[in-house]
């Protein structure tokens, strides 16, 4: 027996309007044409699925659970042709991002918070990209955006800009190096270095000034929160580099200072890496539009 779509809405038609001659009217199409398609199905089917001496036309056992198949099937076929409709459109899709830089979740909450207000229809979730290869994920289309500090040439990948940013080192206002204008990579060789719970080559004060000059510190404590960090920081039990961004509150606080790395600075670049594809989505030009808005709120302290 081969069943399609129109005899489930057939089956359904008849059943709610009672009878073949209003069914027809409400699809659009002859009573007899109808009469003909129904009774294709019996035919295929083998059964009535109709009792026809009944006023109003009722369903037969086997229509009966004809029936029901309809009243699963049709629904779910309905919401799987509105969603594609919002695929065309634009309105609806899938936004997995995965995040390279463990301290750009308190900078990017904010932006998510305003996305989901305004396409409530696209599937947001974010993924720690510090747990896996988040770029090869893009690659694989496992995730559609990441956030990530260090660009890669990847076919088909665009690197779009998103802002830049000093990584500045943290410590009490008590400590011996608060005296200083700057910090070298040589002041770290006694200091207990704080850092979040990630392999070196994703911290900025690794891959741009330790690992560089071949300084290893004193001791690395390794912590989660960037609240508990600077709890630490200002506990004088270890010293931190975190991004200006990240410390644009406490800078103003007695119980802190913050120092540029080295005597010129180090300057990083954030970017969201994005398929080519997917550039031209209409909430994908949202996101990073409301990334930039928030950069620029960022750049402001």
């Amino acid at each position: 027996m081969h069943i399609e779509f129109r005899h489930l809405r057939t089956i359904q038609a008849i059943h709610e309007a009672g009878g073949l001659a209003r069914a027809a009217d409400q699809m659009n199409i002859t009573q007899s044409a109808l009469s003909h398609q129904v009774k294709g199905l019996e035919d295929q089917a083998g059964v009535e699925l109709f009792v026809r001496r009944s006023k109003p036309l009722k369903l037969s056992p086997a229509g009966l659970r004809l029936l029901k198949l309809a009243q699963q099937v049709l629904p779910q076929l309905e919401a799987a042709q509105a969603e594609f409709m919002g695929l065309r459109a634009g309105s609806t899709g899938r936004m997995h991002i995965a995040i390279e830089c463990h301290a750009c979740f308190e900078w990017l909450f904010p932006v998510l918070e305003q996305f989901r207000k305004l396409w409530p229809d696209v599937d947001v979730d974010i993924r720690p990209g510090l747990a896996f290869d988040a770029l090869p994920a893009l690659l694989r289309e496992e995730v559609d955006l990441v956030v990530s500090s260090d660009p890669e040439d990847l076919p088909g990948v665009e690197f779009v800009e998103l802002f830049d940013y000093n990584p500045v080192f943290v410590a009490a206002s008590a400590h011996p190096l608060a005296a200083k204008p700057y910090v070298e990579a040589s002041d770290f060789r006694a200091e207990t270095l704080i850092t979040y719970p990630v392999e070196r080559t994703r911290l900025d004060v690794f891959s741009q000034l330790l690992i560089p000059a071949k300084v290893e510190p004193l001791a690395i404590r390794q912590v989660e929160l960037t609240a508990v960090i600077l709890l630490l920081v200002a506990s004088n039990r270890g010293v931190s580099v975190l991004p200006d961004w990240v410390v644009r509150e406490v800078k103003y606080s007695s119980d802190y200072v913050t120092r540029p790395l080295t005597k010129n600075g180090i300057t990083r670049r954030l970017y969201a890496a994005v398929r080519r594809d997917d550039l031209g989505k209409p909430y994908m030009e949202k996101l990073l539009k409301l990334a930039g808005e928030e950069a620029r709120k960022l750049q402001q302290f």
